[in-house]
C-alpha cells in the first residue's frame, strides 16, 4: 500500500459561497506555533527528499499528526477558536455517516501537502488519511515507469480494497487527484460516502485529466510535441514519460496566495508528474460513477485552473453541491486552510 500521513450540512445541490475565520488566541503564541509546525514539516520533507535520492524500493508508513495546535499567518485564514471547536465536536460528529476522510494530492504533490488539513481535522475528532500516489511524495517508484491511471491510483485502490466491508470514507481529490477519485468511484462506489473535488479534474466519461489544463498548457497534442517541461525517461527518441514545471512557473500557477514557508516546503518536495495517467481517457459509467455523491470546491484566485474553467467543469458535469473559497490559490490547503476545513466539515454533515 502507498505511504500515508494519518491519524488514529443539509444541502439540496444549490451553490453556496463561504468565508470563514474567527479565533482570539494570542498572536505571539500562534506565530510561535506556526513557526514550529513549518520547521517540522520542512525538515520532514527535506529528509524524505534526500532519502528518495539514495534508496530504491518501496516504503509504507503511517505518520501521526505533526501538531494539534493552531496557527495564524497574515496572508492566510485567521485561526479557528480551538475551545469553541472542541465544544462543538461531539455535536458535529454525532450524526456523521463516517469520520474517515481520505486526502488525495494533485500532480507533483504528495501526502505532505495536507499537513494543515490533517491537524485541523484530527483536533475535531475526524480520522484523516493522506496517501502518496504511486511515484509521489515518499513513494520511491520511478515516475517514468508509471504509465496508467490504474497504476498511479494503486495506493488509493489498495486502501479501499482493505476497508472493512461496512466501512465508508469521504474522498477528497485535489487538482489532477480528482481523476483518481473518479477512477475509485467507478471501482468502489459502495465504499465511498462522498467525493469532494478541490479545484479538481472532475472530468466526464471519455475525457482525460490533461484536458482540464489545456487553457494553461495547450492541447495534449501540442504539449506532447512542443513543451519544454517534458521528461524523456526512456531517451529522447522515445515518447515522453513525465513533466515538471520550473519553480518560478509553479510559484505563479500554484502558490500565488500561499505563505512563503509553504512555498519553500513545496519547492523541496514536488516531484515530476507521470504523463501516462494524465493522458488517459477515463471510462465512467452512469451505474457506478454516476450514482456517487459528488461535491466541488472552487478556488477563486486560482492561476492553474481558472475559476472559469472550474465553473465549466461544474456546468458540464453537475455535482450535488458547489462551494467557493474566495482568495484561495490552487492550493487551498496552504492559502486558506481554515476555509477549506470548514467546507469539508459542512459537506461531511450533509445527510
Amino acid at each position: 500500500m502507498g505511504n500515508r500521513f494519518s491519524s488514529k450540512t443539509k444541502n439540496n445541490g444549490s451553490k453556496s459561497s463561504r468565508r470563514f475565520g474567527g479565533g482570539n488566541r494570542s498572536q505571539k503564541k500562534l506565530q510561535s506555533d506556526e513557526e514550529l509546525l513549518h520547521i517540522q514539516a520542512l525538515s520532514l520533507a527535506i529528509q524524505h527528499h534526500q532519502s528518495s535520492q539514495r534508496f530504491e524500493g518501496s516504503m509504507s508508513r503511517r505518520i501521526g499528526s505533526t501538531s494539534s495546535r493552531r496557527r495564524s499567518n497574515p496572508t492566510s485564514d485567521p485561526p479557528v477558536n480551538a475551545a469553541k471547536q472542541q465544544k462543538q465536536s461531539p455535536e458535529i460528529l454525532e450524526n456523521l455517516e463516517t469520520k474517515n476522510i481520505v486526502l488525495i494530492h494533485g500532480e507533483g504533490f504528495g501526502a505532505w501537502c495536507w499537513y494543515k488539513t490533517i491537524a485541523l481535522l484530527e483536533e475535531l475528532g475526524m480520522i484523516p488519511t493522506a496517501l502518496d500516489l504511486t511515484g509521489s511524495g515518499i513513494d520511491l517508484k520511478d515516475t517514468n515507469n508509471v504509465t496508467t491511471l490504474e497504476e498511479y491510483s494503486k495506493p488509493l485502490i489498495d486502501y479501499l480494497q482493505n476497508l472493512p466491508e461496512d466501512d465508508k470514507v469521504i474522498l477528497v481529490g485535489h487538482s489532477s487527484g480528482g481523476a483518481c477519485v473518479s477512477y475509485a468511484m467507478e471501482q468502489f462506489q459502495q465504499k465511498i460516502s462522498k467525493a469532494i473535488f478541490l479545484c479538481g479534474t472532475m472530468v466526464s466519461n471519455g475525457q482525460k485529466p490533461f484536458d482540464v489544463f489545456a487553457e494553461q498548457l495547450g492541447s495534449a497534442e501540442l504539449f506532447m510535441k512542443e513543451s519544454k517541461f517534458l521528461i524523456h525517461g526512456n531517451g529522447k527518441d522515445n515518447p515522453a514519460t513525465g513533466f515538471m514545471l520550473e519553480k518560478q512557473q509553479m510559484r505563479g500557477l500554484y502558490f500565488n496566495q500561499s505563505p512563503a514557508k509553504d512555498i519553500a516546503l513545496a519547492m523541496v518536495s514536488m516531484r515530476p508528474v507521470p504523463l501516462g495517467p494524465m493522458m488517459q481517457n477515463l471510462s465512467l459509467s452512469k451505474e457506478k460513477y454516476g450514482t456517487g455523491r459528488r461535491f466541488y470546491i472552487q478556488t477563486l484566485d486560482d492561476h492553474a485552473l481558472s475559476p472559469d474553467i472550474q465553473e465549466k467543469l461544474v456546468r458540464e458535469n453537475p455535482p450535488e453541491g458547489v462551494f467557493k473559497i474566495k482568495g484561495s490559490d490552487h492550493c487551498a490547503f496552504f492559502s486558506k486552510p481554515q476555509s477549506l476545513h470548514k467546507i469539508l466539515l459542512e459537506i461531511a454533515q450533509i445527510a
